[in-house]
């Protein structure tokens, strides 16, 4: 991990800017920690740090006043890092799809998400083993937020993330639906009821199939961009219970 710049925020939160190889990533740190703090990931969407860098510091912030380090990644193909083509070729085929009114189909969804979680995935393990060499960080580890698929898989295959907060609202290829039935970590799922672009009855198969013991659902009404911010801090008591 090499440090590219650190700020203290105003509210004393430690922000540094790292790379991890040509991976971009950020990291927040509590203000005042007196033993090594639980790490919490934060996923977002192939929108890009820049663009999303308003909504991860504000959910930092959150995070550091209930005591933990938070971090994140720049997905790939998102940002300054290259285009993945077929992932672009994906996406305009999903909006000629849902501009036309045409129900999107799994070989659009399998070529957009897929290849994401598959590349996604591996850079997040590295991430963590990078973050949890760092002094300030100690365990456990939980993971919110982002595409939905990635955090599926993470919870499969990555022993070190304790609990999980997922976002119902984006599109989830079939095959996810078989590695959520190996997800045994607790789990907190967001749902907006109206999200303009997100099949809800997929999503709420994709939660039935999850094969936690510890799972709950909280549906709140409102489009994509609408969760309420008391949805934030019932997350934020799901991690205090599970990371503390």
């Amino acid at each position: 991990m090499h440090v590219t710049s650190e700020q203290r925020l105003d509210d004393g939160v430690l922000e540094r800017a790292f790379t991890l190889g040509e991976i971009p990533g950020i990291l927040w740190l509590p203000g005042s920690a007196a033993a090594p703090a639980p790490l919490i990931l934060l996923g977002h969407p192939p929108l890009g740090l820049r663009r999303m860098y308003p909504r991860l510091v504000a959910r930092a912030r959150h995070s550091a006043a209930e005591g933990f380090a938070t971090a994140t990644i720049e997905l790939p193909g998102s940002g300054d890092r290259p285009r993945l083509p077929a992932a672009e070729q994906a996406r305009a085929d999903l909006r000629r799809a849902m501009e036309a009114g045409e129900p999107v189909s799994d070989k659009i969804v399998d070529a957009l998400v897929l290849p994401l979680v598959d590349k996604a995935v591996p850079e997040w393990q590295v991430a963590l083993d990078a973050l949890l060499s760092l002094p300030e960080i100690g365990g456990p580890v939980g993971y919110s937020g982002g595409v939905i698929s990635i955090g599926t898989r993470l919870a499969v295959v990555e022993p070190r993330i304790s609990a999980a907060v997922l976002f119902a609202g984006s599109l989830v290829p079939r095959a996810l639906f078989e590695e959520a039935r190996q997800v045994t970590i607790p789990l907190h799922v967001l749902l907006q009821w109206d999200d303009e672009g997100n099949d809800r009855q997929a999503a709420l198969d994709l939660f039935d199939a999850f094969g936690s013991k510890e799972k709950s659902l909280h549906a709140n009404m409102g489009g994509h961009t609408g969760v309420p911010q008391f949805a934030g801090d019932v997350a934020a008591q799901f991690f205090s219970r599970h990371l503390k």
